[in-house]
């Protein structure tokens, strides 16, 4: 009984050192991206995680317009969205 719990001792150590270094602030990150995507609104600017910046122009459930420098006008996907700069 004792060498089955030594052997597994290290394993589940290594699993709870994993589960909290790793899983756990992911879950966070991604979390708070998701209430960023929910919370954008028309007006608010933005940078996409391709490095654009922009001021969302129109917004429905899965694409957004982005006014650009010179009034130019892009259509994205709300999840290339990578930060809010200034909400309204």
């Amino acid at each position: 009984m004792e060498g089955i719990f030594g052997a597994l001792l290290p394993l589940l150590l290594m699993f709870a050192i994993f589960y909290f270094l790793l899983i756990r602030p992911q879950q966070r990150r991604q979390k708070k991206i998701q209430e960023m995507h929910a919370a954008l609104q028309k007006g608010d600017k933005i940078i996409t995680i391709g490095g654009l910046h922009g001021t969302i122009d129109a917004i429905d459930e899965n694409r957004i317009i982005v006014t650009v420098d010179g009034g130019n006008k892009l259509t994205f996907d709300r999840q290339a969205i990578r930060e809010v700069v200034n909400q309204n």
